[in-house]
């Protein structure tokens, strides 16, 4: 175990927390998830004002035993979406697009895309017109009426399998998913439902459109390489390999199962197509770095990513009518507690604190990724956290909540009000 050393403790102090408060977090992660077999590791970093106020490093990275590495690599899956967001409002910021844009104007394969209105299951699909065009709006919010091949809830679903309509589906590139996508109906009208979905994979499709680059290259030349993120990328670097870790999932009969060796990853070997919605390899500093940049207002260090007022309309609740998840989604998964929770472009968004019964604070937001990985940025407390690490599915526990009432009641100053 290595947690927090005695100088980063003094630091949480100065920095408006209990530090014995703080010190309660690796020890409750290790007896109730590592020593259980729940999880096989965790890494944890929080900050306010940027400085490091507590960090943990537990558990082992790969099945052999091996400890885990302060600097061990992580699969983020979904924790890419808020940076193929950022790098199309990096776009939007050049005059290259703007919200309200048809998304069929730059992927003229989507243009007439229909409603799905009965059929399937063998049948050929019956559709109806959209009430209104699949705009860019729609795909940062989740609102476009695309759903995922894992999901479960009738013959849209099916026919993302049936078709192999899968960001991680190697034959196929982002021109290929694009055209996929326009064989299938929607869900809804965009605008009017919320579904979690490949939006955001859509979303790097039209990144790498309108810069002529491959969304890796984009990230690694506009985003990556500004803010010092070394560590992140579609693909591990052969001299990198060593430090990405196992992976695990829970089978529904025999428990936490081993899903994939880190020293035979897919993650070692390109991929054709470059998931933006969950295709990085990344690790707890270089996230810290993103969220840095998020904090401040799109700046980090001196290199400006975007503007604050950019990050400021990213943040705000952006679901029609300012309904919240709660009222609009249809998903059958979600990486957020939706009570009280809206959705920005790009992250969920906490609207009220009360209904989540939670600890947190109104304007703080967040996402995860189903290894069950996740951060939130709190830019009225100046107040992040990251979180890693490797378990499929993400709602296997409720880890997620049980650390943000562990960081927050550590907290002996509050700037709210």
């Amino acid at each position: 175990m290595n947690v927090m050393s005695k100088l980063g403790l003094d630091a949480a102090a100065r920095h408006g927390f209990d530090p014995d408060r703080l010190g309660r977090i690796a020890p409750f992660l290790q007896s109730r998830y590592l020593d259980t077999g729940k999880l096989h590791n965790a890494q944890l970093l929080v900050a306010r004002d940027e400085a490091p106020v507590y960090t943990a490093t537990l558990g082992v990275a790969r099945e052999d035993g091996a400890p885990l590495a302060e600097d061990a690599l992580f699969r983020i899956a979904s924790m890419t979406k808020p940076v193929t967001s950022v790098a199309f409002m990096m776009l939007l910021e050049e005059g290259a697009v703007a919200l309200d844009t048809p998304v069929h104007h730059v992927l003229p394969e989507l243009k007439g895309v229909a409603v799905y209105d009965g059929g399937g299951a063998g049948e050929p699909f019956r559709t109806r017109p959209t009430a209104a065009p699949m705009r860019m709006v729609d795909l940062l919010r989740h609102t476009a009426g695309l759903t995922y091949h894992i999901q479960q809830d009738g013959p849209v679903d099916a026919a993302y399998r049936e078709r192999r309509i899968d960001p991680f589906n190697r034959a196929m590139d982002s021109d290929g998913f694009v055209a996929a996508l326009a064989g299938v109906p929607l869900l809804f009208s965009p605008g009017e439902a919320w579904n979690y979905s490949v939006a955001t994979d859509v979303l790097g499709a039209v990144v790498e459109r309108l810069s002529g680059l491959s969304l890796g290259e984009f990230f690694r030349q506009r985003i990556f390489d500004p803010l010092g993120m070394v560590d992140s990328f579609f693909t591990v670097p052969a001299d990198k390999a060593h430090r990405l870790g196992d992976c695990w999932m829970i089978h529904e009969d025999r428990g936490v199962q081993l899903m994939e060796h880190g020293h035979t990853s897919a993650w070692l070997r390109p991929r054709t197509f470059q998931s933006g919605g969950g295709g990085l390899v990344s690790t707890t500093r270089d996230y810290d770095r993103f969220c840095r940049m998020l904090l401040r207002g799109g700046e980090l260090d001196g290199t400006r990513i975007l503007s604050p007022k950019t990050l400021w309309l990213m943040t705000r609740n952006h679901l029609p009518g300012g309904q919240t998840l709660t009222q609009m989604s249809r998903s059958m998964f979600s990486e957020a507690q939706n009570a009280g929770v809206g959705f920005g472009l790009g992250f969920a968004v906490n609207e009220e604190v009360v209904p989540s019964m939670n600890l947190g604070t109104v304007g703080e937001y967040y996402w995860g990724g189903m290894y069950s990985t996740a951060f939130f940025v709190d830019p009225v407390e100046r107040l992040t956290m990251v979180f890693m690490t490797q378990l499929m599915p993400s709602s296997a526990y409720p880890i997620r909540r049980e650390l943000k009432a562990l960081i927050y009641a550590a907290m002996t100053e509050s700037r709210v009000g």
